[in-house]
């Protein structure tokens, strides 16, 4: 894995159900260009989900304490 994961199960799992909603919501209720965009936006919130790692949460230094503690990081 060329990655440590630093969003909690949790968190995962709201981000992939938040994200999902949202891609519903852009293409079905917004629709045309905007929609679109705010799907490929939500995309990236569902992707954080099912990859367990954030770009934005590793910037400012997160990590899970199980990661830290098994030497991980």
């Amino acid at each position: 894995m060329f990655y440590v994961k630093n969003v909690p199960n949790w968190e995962r799992a709201l981000r992939v159900i938040a994200g999902l909603a949202a891609i519903y919501l852009g293409l079905a209720v917004l629709g045309g260009m905007w929609g679109t965009v705010v799907a490929a936006s939500a995309a990236g919130i569902a992707g954080s989900g099912l990859f367990g790692f954030c770009p934005m949460c590793a910037l400012v230094g997160r990590r899970l304490d199980n990661a830290a503690k098994q030497g991980k990081i």
